[in-house]
């Protein structure tokens, strides 16, 4: 449908639909004729990875709430009914359970894209904004539903994780009694945990529509994060993407379906396959992994309170990205310096995680404060320092000139040399 325009479809019912509900048109016009910049590399293929595994988490979620029984004295055995009674069951409820892991995985390259290229940066702040409030609605929606098995690490993983809420002056206890609906986990707690559950993706839905939006009003930032010229540096996001975008979510369905089939327990906690029992304590008490980094962070300050507060800061920090990075250059390609900065903060994330694995005591303490310390210099301190100081490399003219080649006659400048940088240009 390429190239039509409104009353031009040819099938007749389409026109007929399309005349009096323009969504035909808004699509054509939104999704298949929609001007993209021609050099997206494949971490762009994780935008539309990350939605399609939310739309497999809300799925298999719908049919494993037709089973599952929201009670304490039943949750745990109706999961195992699911397993075992429900026709493929099994595979529905393990579908749930490592796609909440490959959505997060999904969402965390988007993520490291988005810094590492600038996607944060004018006129974008509110399309990342969205995002990293799609990010904290799905740490809450992982976190509720990870207590609703009732196994032993969802009952203890929830009585630390609300109790966290209680080191807050005058509110903190107050937030504990509703969020466990009495004076303990128990009944009223697993209810709330999962209609709240049941709730959020939905709501994560709606703001995923509005970080769309924003995305095509502000258009996409690409590896090089200069904005197109004209015509010669886009490409129609139908047929180009679409293929490219398939691609990438066949090789994310292959290594899903790897886990599904082959190795379903792969990122669960044995604990769990325990029934939740008030009187034993787990030996140790861990979320998910994609929660470890936030865990290591709390644990990692002596006091309760700055612990919690390190913890969400973490996470809120993230919003002020767009004015805490001072440097008019988008990409990481032409930022040395940030380059290398940026690639330690993956590997410290990642130390984070393991830190957060493990008990707080010896080396890990250790490893845990020297992590927390530059996750924050990073963001306070080394990002609005280098963006002033920091001389990147000549930035090229145009998207075309470092894709077509330098004998392509597609315009621009030499992409490094000795000419100063140009300041980004705005949308």
């Amino acid at each position: 449908m390429v190239g039509l325009h409104k009353g031009e479809f040819q099938n007749s019912l389409v026109r007929w639909i399309d005349a009096r509900l323009p969504v035909f048109t808004l699509m054509q016009k939104e999704y298949s004729a929609f001007p993209t910049p021609k050099n997206f590399n494949y971490f762009w293929n994780f935008g539309a990875i990350a939605t399609v595994a939310l739309l497999i988490m809300i799925l298999t979620g719908i049919f494993l709430a037709m089973n599952y029984v929201p009670n304490s004295a039943l949750a745990f055995e109706s999961v195992q009914r699911i397993m075992r009674d429900v026709n493929y069951g099994w595979l529905i409820r393990y579908v749930h359970m490592n796609g909440a892991s490959m959505f997060f995985i999904a969402v965390y390259i988007h993520i490291f894209r988005g810094i590492y290229y600038g996607s944060y940066k004018t006129p974008r702040e509110l399309l990342w904004m969205l995002g990293v409030l799609i990010l904290f609605l799905m740490m809450a929606t992982a976190f509720m539903g990870y207590v609703l098995p009732w196994g032993q690490m969802s009952y203890w993983g929830a009585t630390v994780i609300t109790n966290l809420f209680s080191a807050f002056p005058l509110v903190g206890k107050a937030i504990v009694t509703w969020l466990w609906g009495g004076f303990s986990v128990d009944n009223p707690t697993l209810n709330r945990f999962f209609s709240l559950h049941y709730l959020l993706p939905f709501i994560i839905v709606a703001v995923v529509g509005l970080h769309v939006a924003a995305l095509h009003v502000s258009g996409s930032n690409n590896p090089l994060g200069i904005d197109p010229k004209g015509p010669q540096d886009t490409v129609p996001f139908h047929p180009y993407y679409t293929i490219k975008d398939s691609v990438g979510l066949c090789v994310f369905l292959i290594v899903f379906a790897i886990f599904v089939f082959f190795a379903p327990n792969f990122f669960s906690n044995p604990d769990n396959s325990i029934p939740a029992n008030p009187m034993m304590t787990p030996p140790e008490i861990v979320p998910e992994w994609y929660l470890l980094p936030y865990y290591a962070i709390l644990r990692s300050v002596p006091n309760k309170l700055g612990g919690v507060l390190m913890m969400f800061g973490s996470i809120f920090i993230l919003f002020f990205l767009p004015w805490l990075d001072t440097s008019p250059v988008r990409s990481a390609k032409f930022r040395p310096i940030f380059r290398q900065l940026v690639w330690l903060l993956v590997i410290d994330v990642l130390v984070l995680g393991e830190v957060g694995a493990h008990r707080p005591e010896g080396l890990w303490i250790i490893a845990g404060r020297v992590a927390t310390a530059y996750y924050f210099l990073f963001f306070l301190v080394l990002l609005p320092i280098i963006g002033k100081l920091e001389r990147p490399l000549p930035l090229p003219e145009s998207i075309s000139r470092p894709v077509l080649g330098p004998r392509s006659g597609g315009g621009g400048g030499p992409v490094a040399g000795g000419a100063p940088a140009k300041p980004m240009e705005k949308a």
